[in-house]
């Protein structure tokens, strides 16, 4: 009986580096499926049996399955996916953007009842809006902090604040600044997430005992260790196979931390994550809980 490759879901950034080792360097069997638009767009898939693994954002997977209960979307009932491992274990540098053009020069000239601009409802550009609201003091119980406008794709997210269609998006720090650089966008600040960046989830129709799921936590950890040892080889790498500049990958390269051993997710991420988005709106108290999210916690 022939076993079939696991569907693994990626956001094909400077992130995805270690991943693509796993496949080239370690003979991980996989089938790459790349979601440009990010973490929202691969919770649509892993509920709708497109794929059977998601590497993504922190705050886009428990936001999905703590808003509501998780979604009834499909055939799923009870949110379609579980938290399983850990991939980076250092804060994401969100960027806050505006068009060149617009009378925008910093975060303190955003109002509330500004147009943001997210990738889709759900995803990391999405609920990190609500964590800015929440620091600017922007929430109330009875009303919207500004108006959200889904665009999709961070080309489409560009496009938007330079025509008028958003006010404002946030998305990665390296990511955006090469788009500063050319003048396309500018940049009027930053937030940080305050939890560990990444996540790996499996859909609930992948047992955690799976031996797929086993040897793709190997493989990874393997292109963990490949990427931590041959920097030359990831600055060559995403300088001329992604979107990035040679000095941005090396700049990068000093800032990120991926997981030592991504095998399971650390309870008290999910719980401090969690407690932040309800806290900032993104989820309220009926959705599911901490200990319910995790499939596999580390011990």
């Amino acid at each position: 009986m022939t076993t079939k490759p696991l569907r693994i879901g990626f956001v094909p950034e400077h992130f995805s580096t270690p991943l693509h080792y796993a496949t080239t360097h370690f003979s991980l069997s996989a089938t790459l499926i790349p979601f440009p638009s990010g973490t929202g767009h691969m919770i649509t898939s892993l509920r709708s049996g497109e794929i059977d693994i998601g590497i993504g954002l922190t705050e886009g997977w428990i936001a999905g399955l703590g808003k509501d209960g998780g979604s009834t979307e499909g055939d799923s009932k009870d949110g379609g996916y579980r938290i399983v491992g850990t991939y980076v274990e250092t804060p994401l540098c969100w960027a806050i953007s505006t068009g060149p053009k617009r009378d925008i020069n910093g975060v303190e000239d955003l109002e509330k009842n500004n147009k943001i601009g997210v990738s889709r409802i759900g995803s990391g550009s999405y609920v990190m809006g609500f964590v800015l609201a929440d620091q600017r003091g922007w929430l109330g119980k009875s009303e919207k902090p500004f108006e959200v406008v889904p665009l999709g794709t961070f080309d489409k997210l560009r496009k938007g604040v330079a025509d008028g269609t958003a006010d404002f998006f946030m998305w990665e720090h390296f990511t955006s600044k090469r788009y500063y650089d050319n003048g396309e966008i500018k940049r009027i600040g930053e937030i940080y997430t305050p939890w560990p960046s990444w996540q790996i989830v499996a859909s609930t129709s992948t047992s955690p005992t799976d031996d797929r799921l086993s040897d793709l936590f190997t493989k990874l950890d393997q292109g963990i260790k490949h990427f931590n040892e041959n920097p030359e080889e990831s600055v060559k790498y995403i300088s001329t196979s992604l979107d990035y500049s040679e000095k941005d990958a090396r700049e990068w390269l000093k800032t990120v931390k991926f997981a030592n051993g991504t095998k399971g997710v650390d309870v008290s991420v999910v719980e401090k994550t969690l407690g932040i988005l309800r806290k900032a709106g993104v989820v309220g108290e009926s959705g599911m809980k901490e200990k319910e999210m995790s499939a596999i916690t580390r011990t």
